[in-house]
């Protein structure tokens, strides 16, 4: 016997004062779905959501729930005004004798229930609404970005949460392997329709590619149809003329259908350039420490950093993760120990806070009241990387349309302000560029190019995040902060780390028992057999540096191949030409290097 929908929507239809959000959209959500839910950033999941948690109503159509049916849905800003503490909030809806469930919740997605609501930050305003919403156990649960400011042992423990409900939920999140780990379909909005896939987020990439290759090639027929037809009305013959009338209704027809086929939003024109090369030892680190008050941040830390490496620091939230960020790039200074930054760095910055956006602008004052964008007497014109650009036809590089030029910060979404402090720093050259969560609200589109982009870019890049898809995908060292000062350097991305520390979740780091701050590089003996660990860690990392190296040299020499780039740009083919002379520098020492350190490692 089927059983009853969960939720149902019908025939839905969403205005707000302009193109429709939704028109005739449909869906049913079945009990035990485990569905996510994926679109571009503006697309109107979050709309949708609300939607379905009964908090927006629509202009026409249905919005049904099952018999008995509880909704329960947590939102990216959720208000807590009335309530003196997380706690309080978290609580609200339980029975005395359920308040195990809060403190239960409270310590998987760490966050303290005694904590005043008015000094609570939004990361943690987020967790108490996530805990009261694993608290009540609703039949359907709607989560929009739950893994948002949680750090990947929170992550981790609510992934074990989720596949032992047998509660329902649709989520929302930027965090592929999060969707990939448990999701089972997928709903998919797509301008203004909602398709929907009985596999989960894993599949989705190869079904969204062979749905746009499918409309492409139907496109391409319809295309040459209405020409066939339009070259017929042209030059046919006037004979049988009811005939011909009807084969010109018929063209009329295939012109209204082409018109009516909405385009899909391209992809960001987002783009990174480096400045002049920075020299080749970008940051050293020597014996650094910190605290703060009781609190050990760090303690007697090493580290070099190369020009062109991609280093991540990882770790619980509050561990110091940015504390040590800030430390490395001069913003903040160590109490014990030396950091000494290199020659002619450019850097770029984007900061977790959005500190560098101001909530009252609009967008295209954001642009163009900043400093270095600005182009002198051109009020409509914004300095990118060099070049004046009209500042609308930047924005809608990012995908913001016309209309939004205009608009206050405060009206983004939170991927729409990501994207705009991305257009902010990839304006301005650099050659040293600190990511602190760049990831938080993006879609799937713009961190695919995101993490082409940085694997292209040539500079430095040291990133903060807790994505462990990303990590995998851009560094090539970890830098591990486990509590207590300690902080230890591994090889490659998330997964290299886990590997190597020999465990398959970030869960124990923390209960371990104490280990050394550091594992330092050790002088070589005359004589000693073997590599210190700082030998080790760049053996590991070699092979990485050196693919690397190679899939640069094979697109430039790809590029240097067209026999009309000199005349066409002759500047372009001075870069590209400098460039691969450098790395073919680059890789023959570092061929060398890893030759030599493969000898000494066999003894």
């Amino acid at each position: 016997m089927a059983r009853a929908p969960l939720l149902q929507l019908n025939e839905i239809s969403l205005t707000f004062g302009g193109d429709p959000v939704f028109d005739g959209l449909s869906l049913v959500v079945q009990p035990g779905d485990r569905v996510a839910l994926v679109g571009r950033n503006g697309s109107g999941k979050s709309t949708l959501m609300k939607v379905m948690a009964g908090l927006v109503e629509a202009d026409r159509g249905d919005v049904i729930a099952g018999p008995g049916v509880s909704v329960g849905y947590m939102e990216q800003d959720p208000d807590l005004s009335g309530y003196e503490t997380l706690g309080d909030f978290a609580a609200a809806t339980l029975e005395p004798s359920e308040m195990y469930k809060v403190e239960r919740a409270g310590e998987g997605l760490k966050f303290d229930p005694e904590r005043a609501v008015a000094t609570a930050s939004g990361g943690e305003r987020r967790r108490a609404a996530l805990a009261r919403l694993m608290a009540e156990e609703p039949a359907l649960m709607l989560l929009d970005e739950p893994t948002n400011h949680l750090d990947i042992e929170a992550i981790r423990w609510l992934e074990g949460e989720l596949k032992s409900t047998r509660t329902a939920f649709v989520i929302i999140s930027h965090d592929r392997a999060f969707l990939r780990e448990l999701t089972r379909a997928t709903l998919w909005i797509d301008r203004g329709m909602v398709k929907r896939q009985e596999k989960g987020f894993g599949a989705f990439e190869a079904w969204r590619d062979a749905v746009w290759e499918e409309e492409d090639t139907q496109r391409h027929k319809l295309n040459r149809k209405i020409k066939a037809e339009a070259r017929w009305a042209v030059e046919g013959i006037s004979a049988r003329r009811k005939r011909n009338q009807g084969r010109v209704r018929a063209l009329q027809e295939l012109r209204a259908e082409r018109a009516s086929q909405i385009g899909r939003q391209g992809a960001a024109a987002m783009a990174l350039e480096a400045g002049p090369k920075s020299g080749r030892k970008v940051i050293e680190a020597v014996g650094i420490s910190k605290r703060y008050g009781d609190k050990v941040i760090l303690q007697n830390f090493d580290l070099k950093v190369q020009r062109g490496d991609r280093i991540a620091l990882v770790g619980p939230n509050g561990v110091g993760k940015t504390t040590l960020l800030n430390m490395l790039i001069g913003r903040e200074e160590p109490d014990e120990g030396t950091v000494t930054l290199g020659t002619n760095l450019a850097l770029a910055l984007f900061d977790q806070a959005r500190a560098q956006l101001d909530e009252n602008m609009t967008l295209w004052e954001s642009l163009t009241g900043d400093p270095d964008m600005r182009v002198s007497g051109k009020a409509d014109q914004v300095l990118v990387r060099g070049t004046p650009k009209h500042v609308v036809g930047y924005l809608k590089e990012f995908l913001f349309d016309e209309g939004q030029a205009r608009a206050p910060v405060r009206s983004l979404s939170g991927g729409e302000k990501a994207r705009l402090l991305l257009a902010k720093i990839m304006a301005r050259e650099s050659n040293l560029l600190v990511l602190d969560e760049p990831t938080n609200d993006l879609d799937v589109e713009t961190l695919d190019l995101l993490q082409e982009l940085l694997g292209q870019y040539d500079g430095t890049v040291i990133l903060v995040s807790h994505d462990r898809d990303f990590l995998d995908r851009v560094a090539a060292t970890t830098i591990a902060m486990e509590g207590d000062g300690r902080a230890t350097i591994y090889a490659g991305g998330w997964t290299d780390y886990l590997s190597q520390r020999g465990q398959d979740d970030f869960v124990d780091s923390v209960s371990e028992t104490k280990k050394p701050a550091v594992a330092k590089a050790e002088p070589k003996k005359p004589g000693k057999k073997g590599l210190s660990f700082t030998e080790k860690h760049r053996l590991a990392g070699l092979p990485a540096e050196i693919a690397r190296l190679e899939a640069e040299i094979g697109k430039l020499e790809g590029l240097l191949a067209d026999a009309d780039l000199f005349t066409r740009e002759p500047v372009k083919f001075k870069k590209a030409t400098q460039a691969l002379v450098e790395r073919q520098e680059k890789l023959a020492a570092s061929e060398e290097e890893w030759l030599l350190l493969e000898e000494r490692a066999a003894g």
